[in-house]
């Protein structure tokens, strides 16, 4: 889905228009409609201007659409009625009909709600796993380069799902170790994105049949709810509804963790929850996984409730995609996709330390290691180093959207194109139009000074140190 398009109509209170959904390649295709997933071609690639992000024509550029996890009807999270309920602008995206915005506040209202306060977003759409067993680490180790062999119980990182031999990304996910289970089995919980749903479970079904280390089960938590408590307020309102606040003990919790804790529903009814410290805005916040959807409602209506209209607010996509440009975070789909390596997208610290020597599987290699790990070194240090990165930037005029043209000028002083915008939109908190997109080699410093085209028109722009607007999250100091 083209979301920044959908907020701009939507600041501008203009209709919801709907295009088709970009045209899936060839290899998604498959992936969706086939039980055997193909090898990614290994054909040299147009990194800088990959048809995923090409500009799409002028007639077209006025729409969205979701990128539906599948071609079936719209699914609803659980909180469906309760936006409803709240005047909530609903939209497609990731195959689910989600809150864009509400009646009582606007996009740029929201986003300064959820800075200076906090807000409460529906992320049900989200895919959640369990994946379990004595094989559970060696095989997440395998699909992804992160060191989960050295995770602490109840700690997170993100990381991605890679594909073998390209070492592009399937799908962004947040993976953390939980206790072991009562049998002393490891046990990941593992969040993926909606609207890769159909693709993931694809490739995980893939991975796990070729699978031939100990055995180890993956299970999708379908029925979940899921919720995002984020702002500066949100650990004592999050306190407001635990059952115990002295044994949850929030305050020692820090970015990175989770702890499970009880909370009240009403007078008379308590359920236990996983809660996360991070989330995806920048502010200091936890990701709540819940058992059940009614669960997911009387929780949701427990914290509006007790923290009262004057603490607390709904917040749609409008506002959580404008939040995650500010904090630099990627949106799979349209800054991260198949053929986007960790490192071309600025994400090298997710390949683990301990992950950067083996490049065969036999030796513990996590898949596209041979083609990721020599990015990792300059050609001089005898890698083959990157080709183009994911950079932020600052443009002058009208916003840049996603596709338009990033443009350069040589020392010959002729112009080129240098890179394509993934996302963009105007920044609630600074004032400017920000983007983020990718760059040729050597033109991603900041304070590089590039050209945009916008509206047919080449703007100023100077490529800016991410993220534009400095995390606040709970940290341990």
């Amino acid at each position: 889905m083209r979301l920044s398009r959908a907020v701009a109509r939507a600041r501008n209170g203009l209709p919801t228009l709907y295009a088709p959904s970009r045209q899936q390649t060839p290899l998604l295709t498959r992936a969706i409609t086939s039980s055997s997933l193909p090898t990614i071609s290994s054909q040299p690639r147009n990194l800088l201007f990959p048809t995923t992000h090409a500009l799409p024509p002028r007639t077209a550029r006025r729409h969205y659409a979701s990128s539906p996890s599948s071609t079936g009807p719209l699914n609803k999270t659980a909180l469906y009625d309760l936006h409803l309920a709240n005047g909530a602008k609903m939209v497609p995206f990731g195959g689910f009909e989600m809150p864009v915005q509400y009646s009582g506040l606007g996009v740029s209202a929201s986003h300064h709600w959820t800075r200076n306060k906090a807000s409460l977003f529906d992320v049900g759409h989200m895919v959640q796993h369990y994946i379990s067993g004595p094989g559970a680490t060696a095989f997440l180790q395998r699909i992804t380069p992160g060191s989960i062999a050295a995770l602490a119980p109840h700690h997170s990182t993100l990381s991605a799902l890679m594909w073998p031999k390209t070492g592009g990304i399937v799908d962004d996910t947040i993976i953390t170790r939980l206790p072991d289970t009562e049998s002393g089995e490891r046990l990941f919980y593992v969040v993926t994105n909606a609207a890769c749903r159909d693709k993931d479970l694809a490739y995980l079904a893939e991975q796990k049949a070729a699978w031939d280390g100990a055995e180890f089960k993956h299970e999708v938590l379908d029925g979940r709810g899921l919720i995002a408590l984020q702002g500066p307020l949100a650990q004592g309102i999050l306190e407001g509804v635990l059952a115990d606040p002295d044994a949850a003990n929030l305050q020692e919790l820090y970015f990175g963790q989770s702890q499970y804790v009880s909370v009240r529903l009403d007078d008379s009814q308590e359920v236990t929850v996983l809660a996360s410290r991070g989330g995806y805005t920048g502010e200091d916040g936890f990701e709540i996984s819940i058992p059940t959807p009614e669960a997911t409602v009387a929780l949701t209506r427990a914290l509006l409730d007790t923290a009262g209209p004057e603490k607390l607010q709904l917040a749609g996509l409008g506002a959580r995609d404008s939040l995650r440009l500010e904090a630099g975070m990627c949106l799979y789909g349209h800054d991260l996709d198949d053929t986007t390596t960790p490192v071309d997208a600025s994400l090298r610290w997710i390949v683990g330390r301990d992950r950067r020597a083996a490049t065969a599987l036999a030796d513990g290699a996590f898949h596209g290691a041979e083609v990721v790990l020599p990015q990792l070194k300059p050609m001089n240090q005898g890698g083959t180093g990157y080709t183009r990165q994911r950079v932020g930037i600052v443009v002058e005029g009208a916003p840049a959207r996603e596709g338009a043209e990033i443009w350069s000028t040589g020392e010959d002083g002729e112009e080129s194109r240098i890179g394509t915008i993934t996302s963009g939109c105007p920044s609630p908190t600074l004032g400017k139009n920000i983007a983020m997109g990718y760059v040729g080699k050597g033109l991603h410093k900041p304070g590089t000074e590039v050209r945009v085209l916008v509206r047919g028109r080449k703007q100023k722009a100077t490529v800016e140190k991410m993220p534009f607007v400095m995390a606040k999250y709970h940290r341990k100091t």
